[in-house]
């Protein structure tokens, strides 16, 4: 994927040491890290509250930035709420969401961006069910790291996303695209915050 058109990252710190965690960061070249916990803080592993990380993050000449207020999953405006949860649709819709998109899209033109939340796995992250799904088509890639190092494409996710939704074949979601979108919603309602 190295050479071929700009890409965007995301990564979840998961319980990762300092060290493993800036490894990461380091074997894929990222010089900025945007934080989209709407609460930039975590109780079982401290390393990952939002003073800590910036300093560890500047020192190893990592740029930190904040937007959990524009990206994260947690709004507590009931105008963006449907049957007590967060409604990500309503929140893709929002001012504060497109800044937060447009943000990330001028950092990506100075830095190399992966956006950080707390989860491991992309599938199960508001990062990916909210924050990439409304930035796929814009002429970059958008690649996963995995805990282990190793990338997943957003597709791939997409696919993974997919088969943990089990929607039911033969129906009017024959068309794989329509088919993700809808996987997209089932998963994201089920996993959006609840108010």
């Amino acid at each position: 994927m190295q050479g071929m058109k700009p890409a965007l990252f995301t990564i979840g710190h998961s319980t990762h040491p300092t060290e493993d965690f800036l490894a990461l960061l380091h074997q894929h070249g990222i010089t900025a890290l945007c934080d989209v916990r709407s609460a930039p803080y975590s109780r079982y592993n401290p390393q990952f509250k939002k003073e800590p990380l910036a300093a560890s993050l500047k020192e190893a000449d990592v740029a930190y930035v904040y937007l959990g207020r524009e990206l994260g999953a947690h709004v507590h405006d009931p105008a963006f709420h449907e049957n007590g949860r967060v409604s990500y649709a309503k929140v893709a819709r929002a001012d504060f969401f497109r800044a937060g998109l447009e943000r990330v899209r001028e950092g990506m033109k100075s830095y190399r961006v992966a956006l950080m939340c707390a989860e491991r796995d992309p599938i199960v992250c508001h990062r990916f069910m909210l924050v990439t799904r409304n930035l796929r088509g814009e002429g970059f890639a958008i690649v996963h790291v995995c805990a282990d190092g190793s990338l997943e494409t957003n597709e791939d996710a997409e696919r993974r996303l997919l088969e943990a939704a089990r929607l039911p074949r033969g129906t009017l979601f024959d068309d794989e695209a329509a088919m993700i979108e809808a996987a997209y919603e089932r998963m994201g309602k089920g996993m959006a915050a609840n108010s």
